[in-house]
């Protein structure tokens, strides 16, 4: 099963698809005169015109030559043009030695250059209700703990969550922002010196840089913006000057009392777009514009530019613009059952081909033409999925460095991975968004990681020892059942910690379902690169894979393991249905071999059933849902922020959702379906997919006396982020 360099590098374009035409999802074959299969449609040819993309980029005919070359910012000379951004704040909230674990690991990694997510109650004048007090902190042993582990530490200044006179934070609508003029002259003085002390106590505290967030919803983005700045007096929009005056005043202040070589760097919205009434873009701020007044806060002192994309009602696209790109068939998609066509909106500037990696590098080319001080942009930007791409992009002058969270929140040790060639090592982020603002089916704010399972366990009950495993207890011989994702991170950290492991799986190849989730969902969440790297960490640590074997309590008792970790998977449930005429039933695993009628309805609701129906609606079919749950339990699974964008598009391209319902009885060419209305609903039907909840799956162990566990599907079905979860935790615990 090994998996070589160039094999890991061809990337995802044909993804699972692929594999299936390979053999490993074969199409299945009929008797002369029955319906012949067809091979799997290919859903990227089937997608609308809006918004194509070219998925064939991720040539890695590089030497990275230019991503590893130096640069300046301020007075700090970095080595390289990968910046941590300013995120991870929560860790703060736990102990001290999860923060300092927490972002001293990127230094670790190779980071130089690391910032940090405003938390702090910075100001005086106008203190933010969700920040922390900094003697309340562990800000200075974060501070430590990066210096100690080789690199730099800035700190982010910003506005949000602070009310003026005119605006109230804790009111306002999720995507309403405070307006210039809802400052007093007094007031704007007032927030300036808040941030230009709040810097001083920063470069107190021992921080190397600030960064004054004047992008999204910050104050300072109000005095560039022509829609938010109506000021008739010297910060209102007549001139660039005016425009950029507040912030750059702000810049000025902190050169006068941190020194001129302290360095500030200032985020902005680099271009400006309405995702609340889309095409209504008159007053949004246009990359000409940002010229002129990035060339004013150069003036004013400014260090670098951290440019990215700026939207009003969902903040996340700022950061997180692969958002637009997420759902199968919807690429564009602006979060309320609208599209976005990149070819005319945003001034058609974004280079938005390529599932939305590097997608801010034009408007970063455009403003660093206009300045001479670096320019950073930031959306996927992610050097190890494309090297040459991205090399190129810094040699051919479109950006100075990238702006990089979650590829390093997946694997800290990117940057270090990346300069010794082993990228087939690296981590891949699947961009599900478990990690910002999610929340469990219970409305439990729970951020996680989907890949890297200690982010925001390290340190807590699941991971008391923090991110690193302790070492193996003895000798012990592990079996691990089952070759999905949950089963490869058990086998992985088992052997990690030195226990002599052996990994089983009945089918010839390793993957379980994530093999048929790409092949569902497309290329977007590089789950075929998953799949790549959890075989490769078994490789490097050394677990021997015996594929091809179907394990039975006779081999169990053969082998006499120590520990089994069983993790085979979930059962689906028997078919309730026969078909009918012109109505086929399957399931919801035969929807990639099996010829798909029209008018398909699914039963199910979870995040399996909605991306089933993303993938027949993205084909051209028309998709009803019948849920045996609320529709508040619709793509159960899929991160808050994912849903938020496929289901609108869902119910856009006319599926309907019977929740609380059954699928009654099957007709020919109809299915009958029983549900909130109090009568029978007849709806056309040439296809009846079963995708309901899978059902839990450890009778190969119950019973045993061996020391066991069933983790991921077998044991709790939901999604590939708590299977990897169990499979880690599980491997701790033995």
């Amino acid at each position: 099963m090994v998996i070589s360099r160039r094999d890991f590098l061809k990337g995802s374009a044909a993804g699972a698809l692929g594999i299936a035409a390979a053999g490993i999802l074969s199409p299945v074959s009929f008797a002369e005169g029955e319906k012949t299969a067809e091979a799997p449609v290919n859903v990227y040819k089937a997608m609308s015109e809006l918004n194509p993309q070219d998925y064939d980029f991720r040539d890695a005919d590089s030497d990275l030559s230019a991503v590893f070359s130096p640069w300046k910012f301020g007075g700090l000379t970095l080595n390289h043009r990968m910046v941590k951004s300013a995120a991870g704040s929560d860790t703060q909230k736990g102990s001290e030695e999860e923060a300092v674990e927490y972002y001293a690991a990127f230094a670790k990694g190779g980071v130089e250059m690391v910032w940090v997510e405003d938390f702090l109650a910075f100001g005086d004048n106008f203190p933010s209700g969700r920040a922390m007090k900094i003697e309340d902190s562990h800000v200075k042993a974060v501070v430590d703990g990066v210096h100690k582990a080789g690199g730099y530490i800035g700190y982010q200044l910003s506005c949000m969550g602070r009310s003026f006179s005119g605006f109230d934070a804790a009111t306002a609508p999720q995507y309403a922002s405070a307006f210039a003029e809802h400052l007093t002259r007094e007031e704007v003085k007032l927030v300036q010196e808040d941030f230009i002390k709040g810097a001083k106590k920063m470069q107190d505290l021992g921080f190397d840089a600030v960064e004054i967030n004047a992008a999204g919803n910050n104050i300072g983005q109000a005095f560039f913006s022509r829609q938010r700045n109506h000021r008739d007096d010297e910060y209102g929009p007549q001139s660039f000057e005016n425009r950029a005056r507040f912030v750059g005043e702000i810049i000025s202040g902190i050169k006068e009392l941190c020194g001129k070589d302290f360095p500030v760097q200032v985020l902005i919205n680099g271009i400006e777009e309405n995702d609340i009434d889309i095409g209504q873009a008159d007053l949004s701020t246009t990359v000409e514009e940002n010229c002129k007044i990035c060339k004013a806060l150069e003036e004013f002192g400014a260090d670098a530019l951290h440019v990215r994309l700026g939207v009003f009602r969902m903040h996340v696209c700022q950061f997180a613009s692969d958002l637009y790109f997420t759902g199968n068939g919807i690429i564009g998609t602006a979060a309320n059952g609208t599209r976005f066509d990149f070819s005319r909106h945003f001034e058609g500037k974004l280079l938005a081909n390529h599932d939305a990696y590097g997608m801010m590098l034009n408007v970063a080319k455009e403003i660093k033409q206009a300045v001479s001080i670096p320019v950073g942009t930031v959306t996927c930007m992610n050097p190890a999925y494309a090297p040459k791409f991205f090399n190129d992009a810094i040699k051919d002058g479109m950006c100075d460095y990238f702006i990089m969270n979650r590829p390093l929140t997946v694997d800290p040790e990117y940057v270090n991975k990346l300069r010794e060639g082993r990228l087939d090592e690296i981590a891949p982020c699947t961009r599900c968004l478990h990690c910002h603002f999610d929340y469990t089916e219970d409305g439990v704010y729970y951020e996680h990681c989907r890949v890297n399972a200690t982010t925001q366990r390290a340190w807590h009950d699941e991971m008391p020892e923090g991110a690193t495993p302790l070492p193996a207890d003895g000798e012990k011989k592990v079996m691990v059942i089952g070759g999905g994702p949950g089963g490869m991170e058990a086998a992985r950290i088992a052997a990690q910690r030195g226990y002599d492991v052996t990994l089983y799986e009945k089918n010839g190849y390793l993957g379980g379902l994530l093999i048929f989730a790409e092949a569902i969902k497309g290329p977007h969440e590089n789950l075929g690169d998953l799949r790549k790297y959890l075989i490769r960490q078994l490789e490097l640590k050394g677990v021997k894979v015996v594929t091809g074997t179907e394990v039975t309590r006779e081999l169990i008792e053969q082998e006499a393991p120590d520990y089994v970790v069983l993790a085979v998977g979930g059962k689906r449930p028997e078919l309730e249905f026969a078909s009918k005429g012109a109505t086929e039933v399957i399931s919801l695993a035969d929807i990639a071999t099996t010829k798909i009628g029209d008018k398909v309805t699914i039963i199910g609701g979870n995040a399996q059933a909605v991306d089933a129906a993303q993938y027949l609606i993205a084909q051209g079919k028309h998709v009803t849902m019948v849920s045996p749950e609320g529709k508040e339990h619709l793509d159960k699974g899929q991160s808050s922020w994912v849903k938020q964008f496929t289901i609108p598009m869902l119910y856009a391209n006319g599926t309907r959702l019977w929740p609380n319902a059954s699928v009654k009885e099957v007709q020919d060419g109809a299915v009958i379906i029983d549900g909130e209305t109090g009568c029978d609903i007849v709806v056309a039907c040439d296809t009846l997919i079963d995708a309901r909840d899978m059902l839990p799956n450890t009778e190969l162990i119950d019973g045993l006396e061996i020391p066991c566990v069933a983790v991921g599907d077998c044991n709790a079905p939901f999604n590939i982020a708590e299977a990897i979860a169990a499979g880690n935790i599980a491997a701790r615990r033995i």
